[in-house]
């Protein structure tokens, strides 16, 4: 009987051991990752390789597909009017789309330079709204700061954890949450490189009627993933703003509920503003749903 209690308390030392190492190591590393992958500005475009994407100059990189199928358009307009005289369907004026054209082309060659802009707005309101948090809490408002507040105040221990309390199942839940928000913070990132590359072609779409609705697709998508970042900027303020020293469950639970309002805000500005969705347990549902 003995012996059979020994090798219980072993193998639960052991769970408890092997999970406190790798929570530490999430609490280590991710948060750091997490204030770099969503705080985003400029610099997103400022990237050696991705640079030589975008292209240097109109006659390379994507710049020069994009002005390649400004001419594809002329060409498809030119046909379209000399078919006109046979048809006698409506066509706008030579005038009028070739004016649509120098505008709309001149906008493609510096469209990159106009979300370079967007992307240091963005970045200025969002340092605001965390200057704001430094000001009022004396903190700087990040998830690496975050970590330490929490661990400290509400006691909970990754080094001496006990997997099967509640404070350990606690524990499971917001690293685990953390896992998820990595994920789902990272495809935002990937999503955000992805809609900057398409800015000459959303720009292009609107030279046709026909095409136009590519702009506005792109516009609410791009408009939503960037949005996000000031409503995690807000939520952070609120968590900042809440005290922490109590070792209540309720300042856990809180704790928790703000981290799953974190992962959550994709479907928040959704169902708000539309967009597409970058929480990573959703779309890994829907795949193998497929």
């Amino acid at each position: 009987m003995e012996n059979s209690s020994d090798i219980t308390s072993i193998i639960i030392e052991t769970i408890n051991t092997i999970l406190g190492n790798l929570f530490a190591s999430i609490d280590n590393n991710l948060y750091t990752i997490l204030d770099d992958i969503i705080f985003i500005s400029s610099d997103i475009i400022h990237d050696s390789y991705f640079e030589k994407i975008l292209g240097t100059s109109a006659s390379n990189g994507i710049l020069l597909i994009s002005n390649a199928l400004l001419f594809g358009f002329l060409l498809y307009y030119a046909v379209k009017y000399l078919f006109s005289h046979l048809t006698f369907s409506q066509v706008e004026s030579p005038i009028q789309f070739v004016f649509k054209a120098v505008i709309f082309g001149t906008i493609i060659n510096f469209s990159f330079f106009f979300m370079e802009q967007i992307l240091d707005l963005l970045s200025m309101i969002t340092l605001a709204i965390r200057n704001i948090g430094e000001i009022l809490f004396n903190k700087n408002i990040c998830f690496s700061e975050l970590i330490l507040i929490i661990n400290n105040n509400i006691a909970i221990d990754s080094t001496a954890l006990n997997i099967f309390s509640l404070d350990g199942i606690i524990k499971a839940t917001l690293s685990t949450s953390l896992l998820a928000l990595v994920f789902t913070y990272s495809f935002r990132y990937i999503l955000i490189k992805v809609f900057i590359l398409l800015t000459p072609f959303a720009i292009l779409s609107l030279l046709l009627n026909s095409s136009s609705w590519f702009f506005r697709a792109w516009l609410r998508c791009v408009f939503s993933l960037l949005f996000m970042q000031i409503i995690v900027a807000i939520v952070l303020l609120i968590m900042f703003s809440l005290d922490y020293s109590s070792t209540e469950l309720f300042s856990k639970f809180i704790y928790i509920g703000g981290i799953l309002t974190l992962i959550k805000i994709d479907s928040f500005v959704r169902e708000f503003l539309g967009g597409i969705s970058t929480t990573f347990s959703q779309n890994v549902h829907n795949f193998f749903k497929k």
